[in-house]
């Protein structure tokens, strides 16, 4: 399992974005503040409000609509998953906050894995897109269907849909990410099941590794706000965490794995920075 994680940090450290791999890894990504405060004021909103953020629509309605159109006969997600990377590209590119990744080489290990990624942002999804340089599989709740476009990808690129209200009825999706896996699919999971309201680590969800077993951007926007704060990030990369050999009984053993070896990568990311 590897670990991947990412932070933006203006004013303060904070933020976070983690995935596992092999079975997983973990990596952190943040602004890189050389000595100095980066100041989102007034000019920084009305650029986001008026350029950024109708520009990222943009891509959104015309990369969505051809996208969809082409799952008609991209069976595998395949052409989906490019339309997806550039929509990604060009948003990172838009947001003028360029994108350190530390750790890469783990990306080149062939062995199947899941990704555990914490979940500051709304740009964590581009940040990956961008950076993990292979196709994977994104599990997502199913509250996320009811967005259009980014809904209707999600459905039609074959993604996995969890009901966090309703696992039992997620069980073909499980299923099917199970089998995705076992071909080499890499999978992407958010363990804190949504975005952290307040760029803190939150606690992860009961079973959240059951696939892997089986087999600071906060800042940057957080939620509810459309103001994107432009500034340099980094994503770090984590060593994998092997979970061959291991039961469902050990899945809490390895959720507290998952979370030690982000918290060390957060710890090694401040120590840096001071």
């Amino acid at each position: 399992m590897n670990k991947i994680a990412t932070t933006a940090e203006p004013e303060k450290e904070r933020g976070e974005l983690r995935s596992p791999a092999e079975s997983e890894p973990a990596a952190w990504s943040g602004t890189l503040q050389q000595g100095h405060k980066k100041r989102h004021g007034w000019p920084s909103r009305l650029r986001s409000y008026f350029i950024l953020a109708p520009l990222i629509w943009v891509y959104t309605v015309v990369l969505g609509t051809i996208s969809l159109i082409s799952s008609l006969v991209d069976r595998n997600g395949s052409i989906q998953h490019k339309f997806a990377r550039l929509w990604s590209m060009l948003v990172m590119k838009t947001i003028l906050s360029p994108v350190k990744v530390m750790g890469a080489p783990s990306f080149e290990n062939p062995k199947p894995k899941v990704y555990a990624v914490t979940h500051a942002s709304a740009l964590d999804i581009p940040i990956l897109y961008v950076h993990l340089p292979f196709q994977f599989r994104i599990v997502f709740k199913s509250e996320l269907l009811g967005y259009p476009f980014i809904g209707w990808h999600l459905k039609r690129s074959g993604q996995v849909c969890i009901n966090q209200q309703n696992p039992a009825a997620s069980i073909g999706a499980v299923k099917s990410a199970l089998r995705s896996l076992r071909k080499g699919m890499p999978l992407v999971i958010f363990p804190e099941g949504g975005r952290t309201p307040n760029g803190q680590l939150q606690p992860f969800l009961p079973g959240a590794f059951f696939l892997a077993i089986k087999v600071d951007t906060f800042d940057l926007l957080p939620m509810n706000t459309y103001h994107i704060k432009c500034q340099p990030l980094e994503m770090r990369v984590g060593e994998p965490i092997p979970t061959a050999g291991l039961t469902v009984r050990d899945t809490d053993a390895v959720s507290a794995k998952v979370k030690s070896a982000i918290e060390s990568l957060r710890s090694s990311r401040s120590n840096e920075s001071r």
